[in-house]
């Protein structure tokens, strides 16, 4: 059905054409809402109207003071220049950063300054602790630490001028602080409100640890302070965030949209200059193959957005929202081409969360396995790819956790290279992309939305079937895995848990996948009877794998001599649960809540109480709290959400749900009833 159209789309689409789009991307510096940004945006509207696509650039208020949903944009911001030198002690006097050379050596958005100051070592500066006893006043500090809190306390707090930051962040299991000796980690103030601006400079590891001994033993040897001179010539203004977008029309006024985001520091190759470029080669590519007679029309129309991460997107769609109905589908291209030897990246399909159920990753899932052609078996019998794919949950973190939030309602997987080794650094460099990987991605890209986009009866009864297949599929893995659980229970009560969660497990999943299911009347309106032979069909495969698993724990009950599986022992709910069962969120503003935006309207105890809550936890602190409001539709309560969560994350933690309801409930972003 789709292979003639893939194939067409694999001999259109130049994988160098597009290295030389991320090759002219990555040149500019980048930031969103700055003079570099619009540089770029200006760059892909003169690609896309050399071939004659309907684009243009939307520009909307970068004051600090414009709200779009729930999120607020910044002041546009300009560096033109920024030194900063060593020259205290004397013989170890040299230049440590300089904007001019690599514009990832200012910490961003940094403000004016000139002066010289004392240099104080913090670990990383983010507990009240590590200032006892420290006088910052008039003094920059050098840290490890997270940059927002490091500023509230050292900055705000305690007097501190300025910040060197010289961190790495970790990127399991390819990259250790140690790896990236002399790298710059990508840094940022985000100014959200009237919280004391300051300026900051990053410094490798090398640099840091180099600094960090040198302060240590001046201090020990008595003899003068490590001192350095900063110079910045930076300002914060009332500017404005621009959007890129272009059509392909369809017959119709529905929509398939590709969103790529063109902001981060220069360069940024597969960060996310390769994204973008990528999405430039998909337009020219349907265009030529539209434009020449090889493909027909779409029926819907393919609209391409190049956006400043986050804040591009809320802005679009809070300015577009009667367009968001006939949004039927998406996709989201973020670091897409990486040389996978180099990075150490897998090339990952993200699905959607689960509360956006949807055709969407099925599909894509299906079309990608089209690309396992790299290499024959020896008998020529089978290929198989020679990249690293793997197919993963949500975890958000980029445009696509804007889109397919159940409030906008556009079902948008992620394609994205992760882990890189060389992410949010100076070395994420065009030496690290790989014209094959871009060339995958882009066809693969330009083929499932031509598919969605000519997609009718025949494609979506396709389609259809194919879900069930991979669901099944997937429920039959699922239960597999049980068994091996249930035929090694060693006791009753380990084996009753087991059945309840089972049957509890298979319940979610096929209400997960008949919602999906619905979903395919967005392709065809006509399909209510094929979505309801195909519900049908998912229901009774579930209820079949079932019996299967029942028959083994039966068994497993003689096993053990058991005739009955035993009551499972009641437990009282703690406080949370009870907390949480009175406790239904209703959401203010469509769209993820932008609660960074509005944290000024907590006090300054709870803001630290959330802080500490979110780092305690290794794992699910920052995303169970993402997908909890994606269930939070104002009818279920914050025990169901939990319930929810648990069973698409495999994570329950009752008490930072309610923490995290209570305190959007405080910013303005959702009411409680109960």
């Amino acid at each position: 059905m789709f292979r003639e159209m893939l194939a067409a789309v694999r001999r259109e689409f130049s994988g160098g054409a597009a290295l030389n789009d991320v090759a002219a991307i990555s040149r500019f510096h980048r930031i969103q809402a700055s003079p570099g940004y619009r540089q770029a945006a200006r760059y892909c509207l003169g690609e896309l109207q050399a071939i004659g696509l309907d684009a243009e650039i939307l520009a909307f208020p970068a004051s600090g003071e414009t709200q779009f949903w729930s999120a607020r944009l910044f002041q546009e911001w300009e560096a033109r220049r920024a030194t900063l030198h060593l020259i205290s002690p004397e013989k170890e006097q040299r230049k440590l950063a300089d904007f001019r050379e690599c514009p990832i050596s200012l910490i961003q958005r940094s403000i004016a300054f000139t002066g010289e100051a004392e240099v104080v070592v913090l670990e990383d500066g983010e507990e009240e602790s590590e200032y006892e006893g420290l006088n910052l006043e008039g003094k920059i500090v050098l840290t490890k630490g997270d940059i927002e809190r490091v500023r509230e306390l050292a900055v705000e707090k305690y007097g501190a001028v300025g910040i060197l930051f010289d961190g790495m962040r970790k990127a399991s299991p390819v990259r250790e602080r140690i790896d990236l000796p002399d790298a710059l980690q990508y840094t940022s103030f985000w100014w959200r409100g009237d919280e004391q601006k300051c300026f900051g400079f990053v410094l490798s590891p090398r640099q840091g640890d180099h600094l960090r001994a040198l302060v240590k033993k001046q201090a020990e040897s008595g003899e003068e302070p490590v001192r350095v001179r900063a110079e910045v010539d930076a300002r914060l203004y009332d500017g404005h965030l621009e959007v890129v977008t272009a059509l392909i029309p369809g017959q119709t006024e529905e929509e398939i949209v590709i969103v790529a985001h063109l902001c981060h520091p220069q360069p940024s190759a597969n960060d996310n200059a390769s994204g973008s470029a990528t999405a430039l080669e998909v337009a020219r590519t349907l265009q030529q193959l539209i434009s020449t007679g090889r493909f027909s029309q779409p029926r819907r129309s393919i609209r391409f957005l190049w956006v400043p991460e986050m804040a591009g997107t809320f802005a679009y769609l809070a300015t577009h929202e009667a367009e968001i109905p006939r949004m039927v589908a998406g996709i989201n291209l973020d670091m897409v081409g990486q040389n996978q030897e180099l990075c150490g990246s897998s090339f990952l399909i993200e699905w959607p969360p689960a509360a956006m159920s949807s055709f969407a990753p099925d599909l894509l899932e299906r079309l990608r396995e089209e690309f396992f052609d790299d290499a024959p078996s020896h008998t020529g019998l089978g290929s198989y790819p020679l990249f690293r794919h793997a197919v993963v949950p949500f975890s958000g973190g980029s445009d696509h956790y804007i889109l397919s939030d159940p409030t906008v309602g556009v079902p948008t997987p992620m394609l994205i290279q992760w882990p890189d080794k060389f992410y949010h650094t100076s070395e994420d460099t065009l030496d690290k992309v790989d014209p094959a990987m871009l060339a995958r991605v882009g066809s693969l890209t330009a083929a499932y939305v031509y598919f969605l986009a000519v997609a009718g009866q025949s494609e979506t009864t396709w389609l259809g079937h194919e879900m069930v297949a991979r669901h099944k599929a997937r429920l039959g893995r699922g239960l597999q895995q049980a068994m091996a659980e249930v035929c090694t229970a060693e006791d009753g009560e380990k084996l009753a848990r087991l059945a309840v969660d089972l049957e509890r497990r298979v319940a979610y999943l096929v209400a997960r996948e008949r919602e999906a299911l619905s979903t395919l009347n967005r392709l065809w309106p006509a399909a209510d009877a094929l979505i309801a032979d195909l519900q049908h069909e998912v229901t009774i495969a579930a209820e079949h794998e079932l019996d299967l698993v029942r028959t083994v724990i039966a068994q497993r009950m003689r096993e053990l001599g058991l005739e009955a599986l035993p009551p499972i022992p009641r437990t009282e709910p703690d406080e949370w649960a009870v907390r949480a069962e009175t406790m239904i969120p209703r959401r203010c503003y469509r769209g993820p809540a932008s609660w960074k935006d509005h944290q000024h309207l907590l006090s300054p105890e709870e803001r630290e109480h959330w802080r500490k809550l979110v780092k305690d936890r290794e794992v699910g602190g920052h995303t169970l709290p993402v997908l909890a409001q994606y269930w939070a539709d104002g009818e279920r309560s914050a025990l169901e959400i939990a319930d929810l969560v648990e069973m698409e994350s495999g994570q329950r933690d009752v008490e930072l749900l309610v923490e995290y309801f209570r305190v959007l409930a405080k910013m303005g972003l959702v009411e409680l009833g109960g």
